[in-house]
Formats: structure tokens, sequence, C-alpha cells
């Protein structure tokens, strides 16, 4: 099979929709499919996959970096003419996502589609236009999109729900999470981390490893942990991770009278994420704004017990006393969650064999890959027939 992945979104930035589309990539390509890519210039990087082509782009930086792709290449346009692509897998509704669907029926060849974001969380990087403006002109546009598409993934049930309940009525929509990298996360060193950053071995340490911007819900986490910090010199915060709210949370631990017992370690790349999570021994998450949130995924893959709260992604994937504690957004209910699994050392390891049973048996790229497979052959033969 020859799959085109058209994203907005791809390598080096190290967000959800990268790591997504790495996950499936190798894994097709491991069972002898070819991954085409089509993806926005990142300035400065240089790809070592000949597979993946890039479109112009404009640099811009509204709270994060994220090169915009332009739409229109001749370049491009003669490359995917010349390619015998079986299905286009789309992974947004806007810009190269209309390229995606341009080809798809130019080609007369099926058009997927994944929902990854839940748009109204993301209007914030839009300033210059009403919030209430964004949000519907977002989700109508997605909407759109997705009930013209042949398939639509949405990654965990929660997210069908959600854009089922915004209108979307196409019939093929299945449930794929994206799936952790298993080759990744072999051998991982807890230890050097945790020495790296002077962790005690008889200190407790709280992980997060998110974009540190607003739809991360970020300065709810920092409030609810600090009350734990407060009361247990014993707690260290490891937070890894960079963006726009860093200075401002960094004054708030400063303020707050904790800031030894926070470490910013900014940019966490792929490779060196496992040894982040084997580091930590609980892993806290507060976003609102997940369709699933493959930190989490990996979180559990790593046999780590989890604090979140109830939100979308997250209410999908940790089973509340299970292998985490799912709150409501009160930071004194966060912080007891907390204390609650470190004070109890049978429910903590209760928790971590748990979410390493359900990261693996769930979340592994293995199982994901062959659904999405599963998929693609389905809306082909209904294209065909």
């Amino acid at each position: 099979m020859k799959i085109g992945i058209f994203t907005n979104n791809y390598l080096p930035n190290p967000y959800g929709v990268s790591g997504s589309i790495e996950s499936f990539r190798k894994q097709f390509e491991s069972r002898g499919h070819e991954v085409f890519i089509f993806a926005p210039r990142w300035k400065g990087y240089e790809d070592e996959n000949p597979n993946v082509f890039r479109y112009p782009s404009v640099d811009i930086e509204i709270k994060i970096k994220f090169p915009l792709a332009i739409p229109y290449s001749k370049k491009m346009d003669k490359i995917i003419s010349e390619l015998d692509l079986d299905i286009i897998h789309s992974q947004h509704p806007n810009l190269l996502g209309s390229t995606a669907k341009k080809w798809a029926r130019k080609k007369n060849i099926p058009l997927v589609f994944t929902w990854h974001t839940l748009y109204d969380q993301y209007v914030h990087f839009f300033p210059f236009l009403p919030a209430g403006i964004s949000s519907w002109w977002t989700i109508r546009n997605a909407r759109s999109y997705a009930n013209r598409a042949d398939a639509v993934i949405a990654p965990t049930p929660t997210a069908e729900k959600i854009i089922r309940g915004w209108g979307v009525a196409n019939k093929n929509v299945s449930v794929i999470p994206s799936g952790v990298e298993e080759e990744i996360f072999r051998n991982p060193d807890g230890e050097s981390i945790r020495k790296k950053y002077g962790v005690q071995e008889d200190e407790t340490c709280l992980l997060v490893i998110s974009r540190l911007t607003q739809e991360k819900n970020m300065e709810f986490l920092f409030k609810a942990v600090t009350l734990s910090l407060k009361r247990n010199e014993k707690i260290k915060f490891l937070v890894g991770g960079e963006g726009y709210l860093q200075e401002k949370l960094k004054n708030y631990v400063k303020e707050s009278g904790v800031e030894r017992q926070v470490i910013f370690a900014g940019f966490v790349s792929g490779n060196a994420k496992k040894d982040y999570y084997a580091a930590g021994d609980i892993f806290v998450y507060a976003s609102k704004s997940e369709t699933q949130g493959m930190i989490l995924s990996e979180a559990m893959y790593s046999g780590l017990p989890l604090v979140a709260v109830k939100a979308p992604g997250a209410q999908d994937l940790i089973e509340d006393g299970v292998n985490g504690l799912l709150v409501s957004e009160s930071s004194d209910e966060f912080a007891a969650a907390i204390e609650k699994i470190i004070a109890d050392k049978k429910l903590r390891e209760k928790f971590s064999e748990n979410s390493k049973k359900i990261g693996r048996e769930k979340y592994a790229n293995t199982v994901c890959a062959e659904k999405m497979l599963e998929v693609y052959a389905e809306a082909i033969q209904r294209k065909n027939s």
C-alpha cells in the first residue's frame, strides 16, 4: 500500500501530531507499506527520510513557533501527480488538509481524516479574532471536512462523542489512539535523570512533560502541585517542556517559596523521554484540551501512576482507582490525590503495575497500526466497490 500523509505539524516540532505520525509511519513501513509525508518546510531542518516532502512555509511565532504551510507548489504538484498513491491520510482540515482533499479527489482514492484537536481550546493562539468567532469557524470547518472524508479517526471514545455532538454525521468513524513507539522506550535510565537534577532516593518525583501553555492548563497544575510541595519537602516536581508561560510559572514558584523543589528541565527530546518517565514516581496532568494526550499513554506504558483532571483524553486512558486518580479541577482535590498515592505504597505499586499493563495492551504502536491499516483497507474497498 502507498500511503500519503498530509500534515501542518511535523518534525522537528515535538508536539503530539508529529509523534502520532512517526509512530504510525514506522509501523506501516515495517510491514512493507510505503509512506510519503507532506509537511511545511522548517527552516534549518533537513529530513533524513527521502519520502518527506516539504511545502513552502511562512515562519510565524504566535506564542509558539509554528511554520504555516503555503499549500500551493508546482514542485509538490508534480511529485504528488507522479505518485501512485492508494490512500491519503490528512491530519488537519485546513492548509495542507485542503491539499490532501484536492488530491484524493483528483486521484479518486480515499481520504482519511484524523480529528486530533479540540479546536475550541486553541483559539487563544489567534488573538486578532474574537474567541467565539474563532471557535465557531474552526469547528464548522473541521466538521464539514470530516463529513466529506471517506473515514474519520477519533483518538478516543470521548473525542468521538464530542465531534458527534458538533455535527459529524460521517458513518465511518473509528476510534484509534496513537501508539507508543515501543522501540524508543526500551532500556530507560531513570537514575541518570534523578542524579542529574539531584532528586534523592527518598524523594518522590512528580513529573509532567508538556507545553507550558494555556491550553495545557499549566497554571492550575502548578497551583495544585505547589500545595503538596509546601506540605512535604520530600517531593520534587520535574517539569519537561517549554512554552510562553515558562517565565510566569518560574515567578510563581519563586513567590510561593518552593523554588528548591521545582526543576524546569526544558525541552525533552523524543529519545530522552523514556528516561524522564523512568525517573518519575507519579505523572501529573491537568490539560482539558486533549483528544488523547500521547504523553499519558507514554507515562502509562512506562508504568507510572497518574493524577489528572477528569477531562477528554485523560478520562479515556486513566481508569480511576485502577491506574491513577481522576479529579475535578480543584487544587485541593488534585493535591489530596497526589498525597494519597505518596502515602500508600501498595496503592502506588498497584497503579504502576496496572498502568504498565494497560499501556502495553492498548497503546503499543503495533496494536494501533494494525487497526489503522484495517480502516485503510476498508476505505479502499468501499471506494472501489
